[in-house]
């Protein structure tokens, strides 16, 4: 699972989603979608341009938390937990 730690970040620096989308040129909208962690997709811009004026690192940003049930198939289409009880 992919967290977005926006809300975290700019609560460090007691900015708000206004702030941060004055700051970048990003829509209100996209910001609040980033903050609410509602989002499927990023742009590779807007997270340059959010690490850029929070001066943080992506890691600082997005962090990876593994899934219980793994999501991806193996080489040989079965789901993984499939394999391992084999």
């Amino acid at each position: 699972m992919v967290r977005i730690l926006l809300s975290t970040r700019l609560g460090e620096r007691r900015l708000t989603q206004a702030d941060l989308s004055r700051m970048t040129g990003i829509r209100k909208n996209t910001i609040s979608e980033l903050y609410n962690e509602m989002a499927t997709r990023i742009s590779l811009e807007h997270i340059d341009l959010i690490c850029e004026a929070l001066e943080c690192g992506i890691t600082d940003l997005i962090m990876v938390i593994p899934n219980e049930e793994p999501k991806t198939k193996t080489r040989t289409g079965a789901p993984r937990t499939q394999q391992r009880e084999q």
